[in-house]
């Protein structure tokens, strides 16, 4: 499974299980924060791993990059919002 759908998944998941939600929130304190995420959501079932969410998130950055005029030095500047943990974790607490 593509791991865009497995965050899809465990964002639902969350929504509805209090206590799936309140473990992730608290990866953001951990000393590792996208390693204890992913670990929280392994073992409620969701195969995540670090590696797995940033490729996402740069392969996300870059076809934005390409589909904005090429991507070449006149394309507008993007915000790099590529990182999936942190709009996860904003999504999950907003």
């Amino acid at each position: 499974m593509d791991t865009l759908n497995v965050i899809d998944e465990l964002y639902a998941a969350a929504m509805n299980d209090p206590q799936l939600k309140s473990e992730l929130l608290a990866s953001k304190k951990a000393a590792s924060p996208l390693a204890s995420f992913c670990e929280t959501a392994r073992k409620y079932g969701f195969m995540l791993y670090p590696i797995d969410v940033v490729a996402a998130g740069e392969e996300a950055h870059a076809a934005m990059k390409r589909s904005t005029n090429g991507g070449g030095e006149n394309s507008p500047m993007l915000d790099a919002q590529d990182d999936y943990y942190i709009m996860f974790m904003a999504s999950l607490a907003g």
